[in-house]
Formats: C-alpha cells, structure tokens, sequence
C-alpha cells in the first residue's frame, strides 16, 4: 500500500522550499493523526520512528503529514493502490516550479491562473494536493482506472480547500497520454508524471520483494510481499516500462507544443536518460532540462522539455 522507497529523509537532501526537511517530528504528527501513535517505536538512537515496511503505518503517516502541512482532512485510497512519498512528490513540485520561475523573472508564478495538467494523478492525487496547496495552482489529473478517478474525484470533493483547485478527468483511451485530454482551447504552463518503471507484473512483484526486504532489514516484514506496497497495472508497470511510456509522452507532446510551457517526467532509471534525449533531438526539441534530485541514498531525474521556450 506504500511505496518502499519512502523513508525518513535526510538533514539538507530536499529542494529548499521544500518543507519536509530533517526528521519527521513523530509527536507532532501522531497528536494530528492519533492513530500513528500505534504504530510508533523507538529507533537504535532512542528516537521516535516507524516501521516503514509496514504498509499500514506509512499510509498513517502519509495522513498525518497531509493534514499537518496541506491542510487535507479527508484522504483515503484503496487497498493495493500506491500510497508514494510525500517528501519526494514535493520535491518534484518544487523543482518544477523553479523551471516556470525561469520566465516569470526569477519569482515561481502562483495562483489559479497557473495551470497543471497531471498524467496519471492516481487514487491518491499527491500531486494536485501538493501543488494546489503549496503555490494555488489549479490542476487537472488524468487517469485511465476507473477506481482510481473515483478515489481521487472523492478526495477533491471531500476537501473544501481543495475542489476549487482540482479537477479529476478519466482518459478513455489507454494508449493515448495528451490526446483526448488537452483540448483545441487548452492552455497548460506545466504538465507532470510519474510514469509506471516496470515492464510487467512480474518485474514489478520482484522489485518489490528487494525493496521490502532491505527496509525489513532481517526482520519479517508485515503481510505479503505486495507490489510496492500496493500498485496496480499503470501505476507500476506497462509494456516496455518508462521508456515506452515518456517515448509516447515525448511523441505526443509535439502536437501539443503551442499549447503547454513545460513537459516533465520522473526518469527513475538514470540509464534510460540517453535513449529519452535521443527521442527528444530526433523529434526536434532544442530546450530539454534534466534536474538530479536526491533523497538519502534514492536519486532520481526530471526530465523536462519545452518547444515554446
């Protein structure tokens, strides 16, 4: 039900306005979910922590750290859905929010005249959360499960501060990222994804038996050993993983050009970065960004590109 690589971050790891820096303060958060406070142990140096290959504790901490920094009272996902690091999704938001800063004079744009188109939002919709939240950006998230739109859409209702901002749309068609979604009067200044990695089930199942046994460090970890934590097919896995995932995204986004400022992706595997700019010169693009973000020991890419800068 969570994702593995969520552990507590490290002291000066995350973007600067990114708020989840140092340790999570345990007390604060489980006295705003009290039901964290079950899950609490201590750590080897007397600490407070969690055990983070406990499914059920993190999606307890997910909820506390969504109520105490964005103001969400209401959120919940299904069983077997993705419940990510929240620290890492802001991450991604703030970064990005620095390449629309770039041509805005220096300062990040905010409010609702910014628009963000979010590919494959999830049951959990962190990203308009976040980013709805953190800069007043309004938001549109797609997504291809049913489950998943239902979920999302009933987080959005069920947050005043939140169904002013965010919008949830089902895309009809599988094999499409862009079309079927921005329409001929469209505008975004910012689209964002976090492509499924794995080819297949199987891969997924696998990595996530390491992930669980690494956090478990020796000990039995809680439950079977899910797909990540929870996860379903588009969210973790799709033929040819994320390099025939963002290659289709790249493809498509060159009919979409005059109508979006920035295109990014999450590049997880910093091996398929040469393929991807290899795409992006053979489709034209001049203006292509990759933006190295660290948490702890966990380094991933944004990938952006633009045909309008």
């Amino acid at each position: 039900m969570s994702d593995p690589k969520q552990k507590a971050p490290s002291p000066g790891s995350f973007h600067p306005r990114n708020p989840h820096q140092g340790r999570y303060d345990f007390g604060l958060l489980s006295d705003t979910v009290a039901e964290l406070k079950s899950h609490l142990k201590l750590n080897p140096a007397g600490g407070q922590t969690i055990d983070f290959s406990d499914p059920g504790a993190v999606l307890c901490l997910n909820r506390a750290l969504l109520t105490q920094f964005y103001g969400i009272k209401h959120w919940a996902i299904p069983s077997g859905y993705l419940c990510p690091p929240i620290p890492g999704r802001a991450d991604y938001l703030h970064y990005a929010a620095d390449l629309l800063a770039e041509f805005n004079g220096g300062k990040v744009p905010t409010g609702k005249e910014v628009r963000v188109l979010d590919i494959g939002t999830g049951a959990n919709c962190i990203y308009p959360i976040i980013g709805s939240q953190s800069y007043g950006w309004r938001f549109v998230g797609t997504e291809i499960n049913d489950l998943s739109v239902k979920t999302a859409s009933l987080i959005v209702e069920s947050n005043r501060g939140l169904s002013p901002f965010v919008k949830i749309v089902k895309q009809a068609d599988p094999g499409s990222i862009f079309r079927g979604i921005i329409s001929r009067n469209d505008h975004f200044d910012l689209t964002l994804c976090n492509p499924p990695f794995h080819a297949s089930r199987k891969d997924a199942q696998v990595g996530s038996q390491r992930k669980v046994r690494n956090l478990a460090k020796g000990r039995t970890a809680k439950g079977p050993a899910q797909l990540n934590f929870g996860g379903q097919q588009g969210e973790l896995w799709c033929p040819g993983g994320e390099v025939a995932f963002i290659t289709t995204m790249i493809r498509e986004s060159i009919e979409f050009a005059p109508q979006v400022g920035w295109f990014t992706s999450l590049v997880s595997n910093g091996d398929n970065l040469r393929i991807l700019k290899r795409e992006l010169e053979k489709c034209g693009v001049k203006q292509v960004r990759v933006i190295p973000m660290s948490q702890g020991k966990k380094v991933s890419r944004l990938l952006a590109w633009s045909l309008t800068f």
